[in-house]
């Protein structure tokens, strides 16, 4: 991942940017927008195709190399003059070296025409780095995925069914690796039944390649100078080259079953639910939120700071790559908070306080992006924090404490949601194709959908019985500042963490337990995360005056977080276990096989669970995994991390160990 840098470039007498990587221009210098609506818009008849959109449609738009971004800017503005107002728009774009926000704002204002749809892009445009990463505009009806790396590998692991492709790589001379035959058949094994290409190309090569891969294709008048463009139409009864990827096992097929109401009851309102109800609305959903307690986020969720925080693997592991994915969506949903009160982009440092996490540091710095992370030196690191430090360490950055209440009101808040609160849910059943969520023999909401999300309590309904979900206690103390600890500029993190100030407050912590159910804060345990403060900064622990608190006199909170035991949080639908068994008992004998049995779905149901210590960081794009899921769309991660995070994955290997 490390060798993916920005684009280099260099800019023009016009003020127009080339790229020092491939020698070529980003758009015409005549008239680059111009030449875009031409050879993209008009090309592939998106005004008229965005004006038939059906009710609650949606069109999906590929892109090969997103450069500066004026295709997915001129296509958003031709979404909002045609399209139907319940429809979405969802641009995939790949691009191996993204500009910088620096670069794409100096671009873009060469466009003064495009500033109500450019300003929104460069405030989102945060946090981009390798891997899928999802942007939202205009309340989630734009939907904007960058895939960040190189476009084989991104396009091959992306599950979505594209409408629209562009093509508008640099020109083949300059950029073969954008326009080649595995290139090719990627498109068409994306491609929607008549699908619709356009590309600035006309090079024999490529109009060979397209119709090889399945394209129709033809030329088409050119714009300015350049006299034939190409348009390619995909045949509406065509289905994608068998070649071209290994076929989804039905375990991990999406179910068909689709509600005739875009209903859907959500249980549990911490993170996971809010960010499940957050992306359903957005889609036009109607969701029911319920809530045992009096509010929202009163357990996990509920701390007064959390931590942006990537436990990071070197080799690209599902986890590592849903961490990646997850932090930068995030990230960007924290830029519609209050900076300082409900969040803080001040940087996280993890600190190198043995011998092998200090080898882990340096495998993660050669791995990633220095704009990602860096490795400080001990000086360096204590400069940074502002306190005095045992060692040097790791900083992230964009990293920052959230305060996760707030963040969950601004996802829970939307037309499209009604929550009801002091309702704990204690039964789910199906009944006449809705599922009713009841307790005490009382229907307290029923729709076609539900989804649970209520931590490791999702247990208690039968069809998640079986999820192994572990509880562990987690106790974070509350410290009153003092006039020097308020120096501290940035989280600092060891075993524990500790952030600095927001409403006079640090927060300290926190401790694991594997074992107590209760949730009344401990003495021992505020003494524990005195040790742990210690053991991050004697001289932060000297300015808070550590050696004469009491313990017992501190404030605090404690609730459980829920993990499995891979780590990975549990999100998609959910099926019938027994049946599943006997489904495919034949995987006992054989873990190669894969039989040809439809999964045997429980219609509507799915789950978004286990996410442990990462929620703030994988819970919300969860939420997004979850909903297209049951939008049948486009996946915002790659498709091997959504079958690590899938429900089936435990069923799977019960049946499999035998």
């Amino acid at each position: 991942m490390s060798d993916l840098p920005y684009a280099q470039l260099d800019w023009d007498e016009h003020g127009q940017p080339r790229s020092r990587q491939f020698d070529d221009v980003y758009f015409s210098r005549d008239d680059g927008l111009g030449e875009t609506r031409h050879v993209f818009l008009a090309n592939t008849d998106l005004a008229t195709r965005f004006a038939a959109l059906p009710a609650h449609g949606r069109m999906t738009i590929g892109e090969t190399g997103f450069g500066t971004g004026t295709n997915f800017l001129c296509a958003w503005q031709l979404f909002e003059q045609h399209a139907p107002s319940d429809s979405r728009l969802h641009f995939i774009s790949v691009e191996k070296h993204p500009l910088s926000q620096t670069d794409l704002q100096r671009a873009l204002a060469l466009w003064p025409e495009l500033t109500p749809w450019s300003t929104p892009l460069i405030e989102q445009y945060v946090a981009v780095h390798p891997g899928f990463q999802r942007l939202l505009f205009d309340g989630g009806r734009v939907v904007l995925t960058l895939l960040i790396g190189d476009a084989i590998e991104m396009l091959s692991q992306l599950d979505a069914r594209i409408d629209t492709w562009f093509l508008d790589g640099f020109s083949p001379a300059k950029n073969p690796q954008m326009w080649n035959a595995d290139l090719y058949r990627q498109l068409a094994r994306l491609a929607a039944p008549g699908a619709v290409l356009g590309t600035f190309s006309s090079a024999g090569v490529v109009r060979r390649g397209l119709i090889d891969a399945g394209f129709a294709i033809r030329k088409v008048l050119g714009y300015g100078k350049k006299w034939e463009n190409l348009r390619g139409d995909f045949p509406a009864t065509a289905s994608a080259p068998e070649h071209t990827a290994a076929p989804i096992k039905p375990w991990f097929a999406r179910p068909a079953f689709v509600p005739t109401q875009r209903e859907a009851l959500v249980i549990g309102a911490g993170l996971a639910g809010c960010a499940t109800a957050a992306s359903l609305a957005s889609r036009g959903w109607q969701v029911t939120l319920i809530e045992r307690h009096g509010e929202i986020a009163m357990e996990a969720s509920g701390n007064p700071q959390g931590v942006l925080y990537l436990k990071l693997s070197a080799h690209g592991t599902a986890l590592s790559q849903l961490i990646l994915c997850g932090f930068g969506h995030t990230r960007r949903l924290l830029q519609r908070l209050q900076q300082g009160q409900d969040w803080a982009a001040c940087g996280v440092l993890q600190l190198a306080f043995d011998e092998q996490e200090e080898q882990r540091q340096a495998k993660l710095a050669a791995a990633f992006p220095a704009d990602l992370l860096q490795r400080l030196d001990h000086d360096a690191a204590q400069v940074r924090a502002g306190i005095g430090l045992p060692s040097g360490g790791l900083f992230y950055p964009e990293g920052g404490w959230v305060h996760p209440p707030a963040l969950c009101q601004l996802l829970a808040t939307h037309p499209h949601i009604r929550l009801l609160t002091h309702h704990e849910a204690l039964d789910l059943q199906r009944v006449e194709e809705r599922w009713q969520a009841s307790a005490d023999g009382q229907v307290l909401a029923s729709a076609p959908v539900a989804v649970l999300a209520g931590a490791a309590d999702v247990r208690r309904f039968a069809p998640a019985a079986d999820l192994p979900l572990k509880r562990i206690r987690g106790q974070i103390s509350r410290l009153p500042q003092s006039p020097t600890s308020a120096e501290l500029a940035c989280v600092v993190c060891a075993e524990g963490y500790v952030a600095p100030v927001r409403n006079g407050e640090h927060t300290l912590g926190a401790s694991f337990d594997f074992h107590s159910d209760d949730t009344t804060p401990t003495t021992a345990e505020h003494q524990s995360n005195l040790d742990l403060l210690r053991e991050i900064s004697s001289d932060l622990a000297e300015r808070l005056h550590v050696d004469t608190l009491d313990p017992n006199a501190l404030q605090g909170r404690a609730a459980f977080r829920c993990t499995s035991p891979d780590y990975l949080p549990i999100v998609g639908p959910l099926a019938d276990h027994s049946t599943f068994a006997t489904a495919y008992a034949a995987l006992a004998k054989d873990a190669r096989q894969v039989p040809d049995i439809p999964c045997p779905w429980l219609d509507g149901l799915y789950i978004n669970t286990g996410h442990g210590s990462r929620g703030l960081i994988t819970a919300p794009l969860c939420g997004e995994l979850l909903a297209a899921w049951l939008d049948d769309e486009a996946l915002p991660v790659p498709r091997s991390v959504a079958e690590a995070c899938h429900p089936n994955r435990f069923a799977l290997r019960r049946l499999i160990r035998g």
